[in-house]
This record gives structure tokens, sequence and C-alpha cells, in this order.
């Protein structure tokens, strides 16, 4: 069957065409809470949705990560346009296709108002086999809606696919070995069963987009499989609420409120705590500061010699450094202040520099 490719210009088709379009990002971010799809598409500038230089870093280096998996596929075909030039990527996709090339990387697809650029498509016989490349060192279970809606999209375009894998890092590679920087899996069977229930998806998350924000309530789905970034406008911000709690993490926080518990004053008396939650409640309950006896004394022993020691370190997704594995920590900074008998502080420091 020919690959169909639809014309997306606005107006086209008839008066049903939709203001927004979906696509695999966003499927997956809805798959997570619909209510992050619609700050997404309806807020792309909010601040939340700004990445900082760590975050755009991770991009940078996934990005990059993308790039070396493409070179494992020699005479592959760059769909090199930007992603908002959907028709100019679709025509080029098609000639691709039509082509002998070994292989497609950024092949662009448009069905059921929902674009995806695949990362690598395979030319097999008798079909393609569709690669997500992933900067990862595993395959995770949120890659699997990632596949699935681009087999959907695929698919409905009339293209043969007959096989999904997810290509990730391998963890044991380690700098400068010239042995293989990733492995690959195999989530046909996970990919195809997902994609059944795909093109309900999609239509729920059109109307959602049409629609007012939704109505989500908060639980295990903000933080699962990554936290959302829009965490501050829906968790309760007061320091008295359970997510304060120390060391409770979303999941107990998210027990704990489960069983009715939203506040640090309504834990029972009876539930065990760690010491530092203890002196928290303790802090709360009393309205002030908590010094436990005997702190005095336990920090005189430090008296003369007490050091302070911070440092920092750098991870690359693909290693530079001998000996280290994808995203392997390497010191890159350190800071030691060393407190001295006159109550001065000698230091000492170091940051990497150069390759």
């Amino acid at each position: 069957m020919e690959p169909s490719f639809p014309d997306s210009r606005p107006g086209a088709g008839g008066s049903n065409v939709t203001p927004h379009r979906l696509s695999k990002s966003r499927f997956v971010a809805a798959v997570q809470c619909h209510k992050l799809l619609w700050w997404k598409v309806h807020e792309p500038d909010a601040v939340e949705l700004q990445p900082d230089k760590a975050l755009q870093d991770r991009f940078d280096q996934g990005h990059a990560v993308g790039e070396l998996a493409t070179t494992l596929f020699p005479g592959g075909v760059l769909i090199d346009l930007p992603h908002d030039a959907v028709q100019e990527r679709i025509g080029q996709t098609r000639e691709a296709i039509a082509g002998d090339c070994s292989a497609i990387f950024e092949a662009g697809f448009l069905e059921d108002n929902t674009f995806v650029a695949v990362d690598i498509l395979e030319r097999q016989p008798g079909g393609f086999h569709l690669i997500e490349v992933k900067s990862s060192t595993s395959q995770k279970p949120e890659h699997i809606p990632d596949v699935a809606v681009q087999l959907h999209v695929l698919r409905q375009a009339g293209l043969e696919t007959t096989r999904a894998s997810v290509m990730h890092l391998n963890p044991d590679f380690r700098s400068p070995d010239l042995g293989d920087r990733f492995c690959a899996s195999d989530v046909t069977t996970e990919a195809q069963e997902y994609e059944q229930g795909v093109a309900t998806e999609l239509n729920h998350q059109m109307e959602v987009l049409r629609g007012s924000l939704p109505d989500v309530p908060i639980g295990p789905h903000c933080h699962d499989p990554r936290a959302c970034p829009f965490l501050d406008r829906c968790w309760p911000q007061d320091r008295d609420h359970i997510t304060t709690l120390y060391k409770v993490g979303p999941k107990k926080a998210i027990e704990y409120m489960a069983r009715g518990v939203h506040r640090i004053s309504e834990i029972s008396s009876s539930q065990k705590l760690p010491e530092a939650a203890k002196r928290q409640v303790k802090a709360l309950q009393e309205g002030q500061m908590i010094v436990e006896p005997g702190l005095a004394e336990a920090l005189s022993e430090f008296s003369g010699a007490l050091g302070f020691l911070d440092f920092e370190t750098i991870a690359r997704a693909i290693p530079v450094w001998p000996g280290l594995g994808p995203w392997g920590q390497a010191t890159a900074q350190f800071s030691y202040h060393e407190a001295q008998s006159d109550g001065t502080y000698s230091h000492v420091g170091w940051l990497a520099e150069g390759p």
C-alpha cells in the first residue's frame, strides 16, 4: 500500500480542520496527564516550560546521541528541515521512501492530526523497521507509548512497518573503547498491543485541547515517569502540607493523602517516623525551632578540626573521559574549607578546565 501524505495546510480538507495538532511528545505528555498537555499547547511560553541550562544540556546531549545513532546506518538520508515545515518534511519523506536509501532519519508523517518525526526508519525486505533512539541506558516502560503512536501514524499513512525497536546507550561501554555504544530492544509486540488504544486516546486528547483546562486530581502521575514542570500549580505549597515531611517522597505522600492525611498536623502519634521527621512535627506543633539537648556537646569534638567539603560532578551521555560509561559522573570541581584555631578558615579549591 502506498503511504499517504495528507494536506495539513489551514483550511485544507474542509471545515473540520482543528487549530491544534498533536505530536509524539505531546501524546506522551498527555498519557501522563491531560492537564499537562493542555498547558503545553495553550501556554507554550509558560515559564515552567523554559529549560534552564542544565535541562538544555540534557536536550543537547540527547540530540548528540541521536546523531551518533545515525552513523550506524551508512547510506541513510536525513530529512533536514525544521519541525514546523510540515509539508516540506512530508514531501522529502515521500521522495526518500520512493528511492532506494537504506534508512531515513527524521522521516515526517501526519495522520489523525498527529505529526511524528521518526528517528530512524530502516528499510528491510517487506517493509520498514521503526527505531526510536533514546539517551537512556535501558529500554523503559514509558518508551512504549512513544513508539506506539508512531506505529499508529505510520500505518494510518499506509507505510508497511514490520518491526519496532528502542535503541539506547550500552551501559557496559567504557571510553575510550571501540565497542558497541548502543543496544537495541525489540518492542514490536508491546508497541502493537499499546497501539490498539492509540486512536481512542488521540481523539480524547483532541477533545481536551478544544475545551478549557481539564480538572485532573494530583496523584502518582505527577511524578511518573518524570516530575511534571507544573507541580507548583497543582500541589499545595504551605509548610504544613504532608509533601513537606522529611524524606516523605512523592509515593509516600500520595499514600498519606489516600488515607485522608493531607497535613503534617494530621499524622497519627502512633505513626513511625525518622527522628528528623519527629523534630519537624514537634517544631510545627510548638511553632519554634527545636534544638535537641546534647547538640552542643556532640559538636564540641569537632572544635578546631571541622572541615567543609563541597564538590560538583559532570555527566555525559556519550562518555569522553577514560574509564567512564554513558552518564558516568566525573568530578569537575571541589571546594574545601577547614576551621582554624583562631576562628578563621583555610581554603583550597579546584576547577577542571580544558578537555
